[in-house]
C-alpha cells in the first residue's frame, strides 16, 4: 500500500520504519524543519509541507494513498488532515492520533476519521489489563465509535481452560477475533482450547460489553 503519514516527528518515524519493514510505499509530510530529517528514514519519501493546506496535499498525490495517518503531537492538525483526507481526496482509510484524551469525542466520521488512536488511553488499558487480570479492557474504539477492541486475561484459575471457542455464547454484535498465547497469534476456530493466561481480543459494541463479561464470569462460575 501507499500510505501518507502527515507528522514526522518520533511518532511518525516509528510508524514509518514498521511500515516500511511491511514492504509498503510510505510518504511522511513535515512543516518544521527542526523534523525534517529525510537521513533518518531513506527508505521513506519525504516532503515538506503543511498537511493542512489542501495544495500541499495535492502535491503530495493524496489520491493515490491508500491510507492517511495524521500522527502529530497537535488533535487540531490531525482533525484538518483527516476532514481533508477523506473530503477531497476520498481516502480509503483514515487513522489519526489523540493526544488530548479530552478531544477523543471529536475524531468520529464527521471529522473523516475511521480509527481513532489515543495514547494515553491505550496506556491506561495497559495498566487496568496488569491490574484487573480476568475482567474486560477496552483497548481501542474502531469505526467512528461504532465498535470496540476488548480484551480480557484469563485468570490461572480460570474454569474455561479447556473448553472450546465455540462454547464461548457470544452476543450478536460481538466476535472474538485473536487469542494471544505465550508470544503467538492464534486465529481462533471453533475446536481451539482455551488456556488460563490466554488473552482474549474481541471486536464488540459497546452495549454487548457488559455482555462478554457476563458470559466469561458466568462460564467460569
Amino acid at each position: 500500500m501507499r500510505i501518507a503519514i502527515a507528522g514526522a516527528g518520533a511518532v511518525g518515524q516509528s510508524i514509518a520504519r514498521e511500515l516500511l519493514e511491511g514492504d509498503h510505499e510510505v510518504l511522511l509530510i513535515e512543516r518544521s524543519v527542526q523534523n525534517y530529517h529525510p537521513r533518518n528514514i531513506p527508505g521513506a519519501e519525504w516532503m515538506l509541507a503543511d498537511a493542512c493546506e489542501l495544495a500541499s496535499l495535492e502535491e503530495a498525490g493524496l489520491e493515490s494513498c491508500d491510507v492517511v495517518i495524521a500522527a502529530t503531537g497537535d488533535d487540531k492538525v490531525n482533525l484538518v488532515v483527516s476532514l481533508l483526507s477523506k473530503t477531497e481526496f476520498a481516502a480509503r482509510r483514515v487513522v489519526a492520533r489523540v493526544n488530548d484524551p479530552l478531544n477523543e469525542w471529536l475524531f468520529t466520521e464527521a471529522w473523516g476519521v475511521d480509527v481513532a488512536v489515543s495514547t494515553p488511553r491505550m496506556l491506561a488499558a495497559m495498566v487496568e489489563e496488569a491490574v484487573n487480570v480476568g475482567d474486560l479492557v477496552r483497548l481501542m474504539t474502531l469505526r467512528q465509535g461504532q465498535a470496540n477492541l476488548v480484551e480480557v486475561t484469563l485468570p490461572e484459575d480460570t474454569p474455561l481452560a479447556g473448553r472450546r471457542v465455540r462454547e464461548l455464547k457470544l452476543p450478536p454484535d460481538a466476535a472474538l477475533v485473536t487469542i494471544l498465547r505465550g508470544g503467538r497469534v492464534i486465529v481462533p476456530q471453533a475446536d481451539d482450547p482455551l488456556e488460563a493466561g490466554d488473552e482474549l481480543l474481541f471486536v464488540a459494541t459497546a452495549d454487548v460489553e457488559q455482555q462478554i463479561r457476563a458470559v466469561i464470569h458466568d462460564q467460569a462460575t
